[in-house]
Protein backbone atom coordinates (compact mmCIF):
# COMPACT_ATOMS: atom_id res chain seq x y z
CA UNK A 1 0.00 0.00 0.00
CA UNK A 2 2.97 2.55 0.66
CA UNK A 3 4.48 1.71 -2.57
CA UNK A 4 0.55 2.79 -4.52
CA UNK A 5 0.81 5.75 -2.49
CA UNK A 6 3.75 7.54 -3.00
CA UNK A 7 3.64 6.21 -7.05
CA UNK A 8 0.07 8.48 -6.36
CA UNK A 9 1.85 11.06 -4.47
CA UNK A 10 5.01 11.91 -7.27
CA UNK A 11 2.81 11.15 -10.02
CA UNK A 12 0.09 13.60 -9.13
CA UNK A 13 2.96 16.21 -8.46
CA UNK A 14 4.83 15.66 -11.67
CA UNK A 15 1.36 15.88 -13.56
CA UNK A 16 1.74 19.71 -13.00
CA UNK A 17 4.82 19.52 -14.56
CA UNK A 18 3.45 17.70 -17.42
CA UNK A 19 0.30 19.76 -17.72
CA UNK A 20 2.86 22.75 -18.61
CA UNK A 21 4.56 20.45 -20.62
CA UNK A 22 1.86 19.48 -22.81
CA UNK A 23 1.34 23.08 -23.78
CA UNK A 24 4.66 23.75 -25.32
CA UNK A 25 4.86 20.33 -26.53
CA UNK A 26 1.44 19.44 -27.61
CA UNK A 27 -0.30 22.68 -28.42
CA UNK A 28 2.53 25.28 -28.87
CA UNK A 29 4.64 22.39 -31.01
CA UNK A 30 7.70 24.68 -29.35
CA UNK A 31 10.82 21.96 -27.21
CA UNK A 32 11.46 24.34 -24.31
CA UNK A 33 13.84 22.52 -22.71
CA UNK A 34 14.35 25.59 -19.68
CA UNK A 35 11.66 22.81 -18.20
CA UNK A 36 14.95 21.50 -16.82
CA UNK A 37 15.81 24.76 -14.59
CA UNK A 38 12.51 25.89 -13.94
CA UNK A 39 11.37 23.14 -12.17
CA UNK A 40 14.03 23.56 -9.53
CA UNK A 41 13.64 27.53 -9.87
CA UNK A 42 9.82 26.77 -8.01
CA UNK A 43 11.45 24.96 -5.73
CA UNK A 44 14.02 27.12 -5.12
CA UNK A 45 11.99 30.33 -4.64
CA UNK A 46 9.50 28.05 -2.55
CA UNK A 47 12.20 26.73 0.07
CA UNK A 48 13.31 30.41 -0.09
CA UNK A 49 10.01 31.99 1.29
CA UNK A 50 9.40 29.06 3.50
CA UNK A 51 12.87 29.47 5.33
CA UNK A 52 11.55 33.15 5.47
CA UNK A 53 8.85 32.02 7.45
CA UNK A 54 5.97 33.23 4.58
CA UNK A 55 3.00 31.49 3.89
CA UNK A 56 3.43 28.07 2.07
CA UNK A 57 0.28 28.65 -0.09
CA UNK A 58 1.83 32.29 -0.80
CA UNK A 59 5.56 30.66 -1.56
CA UNK A 60 3.55 28.50 -4.51
CA UNK A 61 2.00 31.75 -5.67
CA UNK A 62 5.60 32.95 -5.87
CA UNK A 63 7.31 30.28 -7.35
CA UNK A 64 4.76 30.14 -9.95
CA UNK A 65 5.26 34.25 -10.82
CA UNK A 66 9.09 33.23 -11.20
CA UNK A 67 7.95 30.26 -13.34
CA UNK A 68 5.97 32.59 -15.39
CA UNK A 69 9.10 34.66 -15.88
CA UNK A 70 11.86 32.67 -16.88
CA UNK A 71 8.64 31.32 -19.33
CA UNK A 72 8.19 34.89 -20.83
CA UNK A 73 12.03 35.42 -21.22
CA UNK A 74 12.66 32.30 -23.25
CA UNK A 75 9.83 33.38 -25.78
CA UNK A 76 11.45 36.95 -25.68
CA UNK A 77 14.65 35.70 -26.76
CA UNK A 78 12.98 33.43 -29.56
CA UNK A 79 10.25 35.77 -30.87
CA UNK A 80 11.78 39.34 -30.56
CA UNK A 81 15.67 38.14 -30.53
CA UNK A 82 14.91 35.56 -33.51
CA UNK A 83 16.86 32.67 -32.19
CA UNK A 84 15.21 29.10 -32.85
CA UNK A 85 13.37 27.86 -30.47
CA UNK A 86 15.34 24.71 -29.64
CA UNK A 87 18.20 27.16 -28.45
CA UNK A 88 15.85 29.20 -26.45
CA UNK A 89 15.29 26.85 -24.59
CA UNK A 90 18.87 25.81 -23.55
CA UNK A 91 20.06 29.26 -23.03
CA UNK A 92 17.47 29.40 -20.57
CA UNK A 93 17.82 25.87 -18.90
CA UNK A 94 21.53 27.38 -18.26
CA UNK A 95 21.35 30.67 -17.50
CA UNK A 96 18.51 29.06 -14.53
CA UNK A 97 21.20 26.86 -13.41
CA UNK A 98 23.31 30.09 -11.72
CA UNK A 99 19.87 31.81 -10.72
CA UNK A 100 18.52 28.73 -8.44
CA UNK A 101 21.78 29.11 -6.99
CA UNK A 102 21.60 32.80 -5.80
CA UNK A 103 17.30 32.29 -4.92
CA UNK A 104 19.16 29.37 -2.91
CA UNK A 105 21.81 31.40 -1.40
CA UNK A 106 19.49 34.13 -0.12
CA UNK A 107 17.70 30.88 2.46
CA UNK A 108 18.85 29.83 5.54
CA UNK A 109 21.65 27.57 4.13
CA UNK A 110 23.22 30.42 2.00
CA UNK A 111 25.76 29.23 -0.72
CA UNK A 112 24.09 25.84 -0.33
CA UNK A 113 23.18 23.42 -3.48
CA UNK A 114 20.72 21.95 -1.38
CA UNK A 115 18.17 23.23 1.33
CA UNK A 116 16.66 21.00 3.36
CA UNK A 117 14.15 23.05 5.64
CA UNK A 118 12.90 19.74 8.30
CA UNK A 119 11.10 21.17 11.15
CA UNK A 120 12.81 20.69 14.65
CA UNK A 121 11.27 21.62 18.19
CA UNK A 122 13.50 24.57 18.05
CA UNK A 123 12.26 25.92 14.28
CA UNK A 124 8.60 24.80 12.57
CA UNK A 125 8.54 25.12 9.09
CA UNK A 126 4.91 25.02 7.63
CA UNK A 127 3.98 23.93 4.17
CA UNK A 128 0.55 23.06 2.04
CA UNK A 129 1.03 19.42 3.74
CA UNK A 130 2.14 20.36 7.36
CA UNK A 131 0.34 22.99 9.04
CA UNK A 132 -2.22 23.85 11.58
CA UNK A 133 -5.22 24.27 9.27
CA UNK A 134 -4.05 20.66 7.96
CA UNK A 135 -4.14 19.45 11.46
CA UNK A 136 -7.99 20.84 12.17
CA UNK A 137 -9.30 19.89 8.63
CA UNK A 138 -8.35 16.31 8.36
CA UNK A 139 -8.79 13.78 11.04
CA UNK A 140 -6.76 11.61 12.54
CA UNK A 141 -7.31 8.39 10.44
CA UNK A 142 -7.13 10.96 7.41
CA UNK A 143 -3.51 12.51 8.24
CA UNK A 144 -1.07 9.22 6.09
CA UNK A 145 -3.32 10.48 3.20
CA UNK A 146 -2.70 14.10 3.52
CA UNK A 147 -0.41 14.31 0.79
CA UNK A 148 -2.20 12.21 -1.32
CA UNK A 149 -5.58 14.58 -1.00
CA UNK A 150 -4.00 17.91 -1.26
CA UNK A 151 -2.04 16.46 -3.86
CA UNK A 152 -5.46 15.10 -5.91
CA UNK A 153 -7.07 18.43 -5.20
CA UNK A 154 -4.01 20.64 -6.63
CA UNK A 155 -3.62 18.85 -10.02
CA UNK A 156 -8.15 19.18 -10.16
CA UNK A 157 -7.98 22.68 -9.98
CA UNK A 158 -4.84 22.96 -12.42
CA UNK A 159 -6.58 20.57 -14.70
CA UNK A 160 -9.70 22.96 -14.59
CA UNK A 161 -8.51 26.31 -14.87
CA UNK A 162 -6.66 25.26 -17.74
CA UNK A 163 -8.87 23.33 -19.09
CA UNK A 164 -10.75 26.65 -18.76
CA UNK A 165 -8.82 29.06 -19.86
CA UNK A 166 -8.38 26.60 -23.49
CA UNK A 167 -11.77 27.43 -24.08
CA UNK A 168 -11.72 31.05 -24.09
CA UNK A 169 -10.49 33.33 -26.96
CA UNK A 170 -6.83 33.34 -25.77
CA UNK A 171 -7.34 29.79 -25.46
CA UNK A 172 -8.23 29.34 -29.02
CA UNK A 173 -5.60 31.38 -30.24
CA UNK A 174 -2.95 29.68 -28.47
CA UNK A 175 -4.02 26.39 -30.19
CA UNK A 176 -4.16 28.32 -33.35
CA UNK A 177 -0.50 29.16 -32.74
CA UNK A 178 0.54 25.55 -32.56
CA UNK A 179 -1.94 23.96 -35.25
CA UNK A 180 -1.40 27.40 -38.16
CA UNK A 181 -0.02 30.36 -37.36
CA UNK A 182 -1.41 32.37 -40.54
CA UNK A 183 -5.33 31.95 -38.66
CA UNK A 184 -3.64 33.74 -35.92
CA UNK A 185 -2.06 36.65 -38.51
CA UNK A 186 -5.59 37.03 -40.09
CA UNK A 187 -7.37 37.45 -37.05
CA UNK A 188 -5.25 40.62 -36.48
CA UNK A 189 -3.58 38.71 -33.42
CA UNK A 190 0.59 39.02 -32.84
CA UNK A 191 1.42 35.56 -32.94
CA UNK A 192 4.78 36.45 -31.08
CA UNK A 193 2.46 37.80 -28.36
CA UNK A 194 0.75 34.37 -28.11
CA UNK A 195 3.82 31.99 -27.91
CA UNK A 196 5.01 33.91 -25.34
CA UNK A 197 1.62 34.23 -22.94
CA UNK A 198 1.66 30.18 -23.61
CA UNK A 199 5.55 29.76 -22.41
CA UNK A 200 4.36 32.09 -19.56
CA UNK A 201 1.75 29.66 -18.14
CA UNK A 202 3.93 26.44 -19.29
CA UNK A 203 6.92 28.00 -16.77
CA UNK A 204 4.31 28.60 -13.94
CA UNK A 205 2.82 25.23 -13.88
CA UNK A 206 6.00 23.87 -14.02
CA UNK A 207 7.46 26.14 -11.81
CA UNK A 208 4.35 25.31 -9.21
CA UNK A 209 5.52 21.09 -9.63
CA UNK A 210 8.83 21.68 -8.68
CA UNK A 211 7.22 23.86 -5.59
CA UNK A 212 4.95 21.23 -4.19
CA UNK A 213 7.59 18.49 -4.75
CA UNK A 214 9.86 21.05 -2.89
CA UNK A 215 7.70 21.06 -0.35
CA UNK A 216 6.76 17.31 0.16
CA UNK A 217 10.23 16.97 0.36
CA UNK A 218 11.26 19.46 2.82
CA UNK A 219 14.17 19.96 0.43
CA UNK A 220 15.62 22.11 -2.06
CA UNK A 221 18.59 20.83 -4.23
CA UNK A 222 19.90 22.38 -7.61
CA UNK A 223 20.15 19.09 -9.78
CA UNK A 224 16.17 17.96 -9.33
CA UNK A 225 15.12 19.07 -12.30
CA UNK A 226 17.95 16.86 -14.03
CA UNK A 227 15.50 14.98 -16.70
CA UNK A 228 12.25 16.75 -15.60
CA UNK A 229 11.61 17.55 -18.85
CA UNK A 230 12.12 14.11 -20.58
CA UNK A 231 9.98 12.89 -17.46
CA UNK A 232 7.43 15.34 -18.73
CA UNK A 233 7.65 14.27 -22.01
CA UNK A 234 7.11 10.60 -21.06
CA UNK A 235 3.93 11.31 -19.09
CA UNK A 236 2.50 13.65 -22.14
CA UNK A 237 3.41 10.72 -24.67
CA UNK A 238 1.59 7.92 -22.44
CA UNK A 239 -1.25 9.60 -21.73
CA UNK A 240 -2.20 10.57 -25.26
CA UNK A 241 -1.05 7.16 -26.47
CA UNK A 242 -2.96 5.55 -24.52
CA UNK A 243 -6.42 7.33 -24.83
CA UNK A 244 -5.54 8.20 -29.02
CA UNK A 245 -9.14 6.14 -29.24
CA UNK A 246 -11.46 7.86 -26.32
CA UNK A 247 -12.32 10.87 -27.81
CA UNK A 248 -14.46 11.61 -24.81
CA UNK A 249 -10.78 11.84 -22.36
CA UNK A 250 -9.65 15.17 -22.93
CA UNK A 251 -5.94 15.81 -23.53
CA UNK A 252 -5.14 16.74 -19.37
CA UNK A 253 -7.11 13.98 -18.13
CA UNK A 254 -4.77 11.68 -20.13
CA UNK A 255 -1.50 14.03 -19.05
CA UNK A 256 -2.36 13.39 -15.66
CA UNK A 257 -2.84 9.61 -15.85
CA UNK A 258 0.34 9.55 -18.02
CA UNK A 259 2.44 11.08 -15.09
CA UNK A 260 0.84 8.18 -12.50
CA UNK A 261 1.56 5.52 -15.62
CA UNK A 262 5.07 6.84 -15.95
CA UNK A 263 5.80 6.58 -11.89
CA UNK A 264 4.04 3.34 -11.89
CA UNK A 265 6.84 2.07 -14.27
CA UNK A 266 9.54 3.63 -12.53
CA UNK A 267 8.33 2.49 -9.55
CA UNK A 268 8.23 -1.45 -10.81
CA UNK A 269 11.80 -1.30 -12.18
CA UNK A 270 12.60 -0.23 -8.72
CA UNK A 271 10.95 -2.91 -7.16
CA UNK A 272 12.25 -5.56 -9.71
CA UNK A 273 16.07 -4.63 -8.59
CA UNK A 274 16.85 -1.80 -11.25
CA UNK A 275 19.67 0.60 -9.98
CA UNK A 276 18.71 4.08 -9.79
CA UNK A 277 21.80 4.94 -11.57
CA UNK A 278 19.62 3.22 -14.64
CA UNK A 279 16.19 4.77 -14.24
CA UNK A 280 17.25 7.31 -17.39
CA UNK A 281 17.76 4.67 -19.64
CA UNK A 282 14.69 2.76 -18.27
CA UNK A 283 12.72 6.27 -18.96
CA UNK A 284 14.67 6.48 -22.61
CA UNK A 285 13.49 2.90 -23.55
CA UNK A 286 10.06 3.56 -22.27
CA UNK A 287 10.56 6.65 -24.62
CA UNK A 288 11.38 4.54 -27.12
CA UNK A 289 8.69 1.92 -27.09
CA UNK A 290 5.63 4.21 -26.83
CA UNK A 291 6.91 6.22 -29.50
CA UNK A 292 7.78 3.12 -32.04
CA UNK A 293 4.17 1.93 -31.10
CA UNK A 294 2.84 5.14 -31.74
CA UNK A 295 4.71 5.15 -35.33
CA UNK A 296 3.57 2.01 -36.40
CA UNK A 297 -0.24 2.66 -35.47
CA UNK A 298 0.21 6.01 -37.94
CA UNK A 299 1.72 3.89 -40.62
CA UNK A 300 -1.57 0.91 -40.30
CA UNK A 301 -3.96 3.41 -40.14
CA UNK A 302 -2.41 5.41 -43.27
CA UNK A 303 -2.28 2.00 -45.20
CA UNK A 304 -5.58 0.77 -44.41
CA UNK A 305 -7.03 4.38 -45.12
Amino acid sequence: MGIIQNTLEQGLIYAIMALGVLITYSILDFPDLSVDGTFPLGAAVSALMITRGQSPALALLCAMAAGALAGGLTGLIHVKLKVRDLFSGIIMMTALYAVNMHVAAGSLRMGKANVPFFSTKKMQYATIFENNALTDLFPAWLEPYSVLLISLLLVILVKVLLDLFLKTRAGYLLRAVGDNETVVTSLARDKGSVKIMGLMISGALVALSGAVLCQQQHTFEVSMGTGAIAMALASVIIGTNLFRRVPFVKSTTAVIIGAIVYKACVAVAIRAGVPASDMKLITALLFLIILALGGMEKRRVKKHA
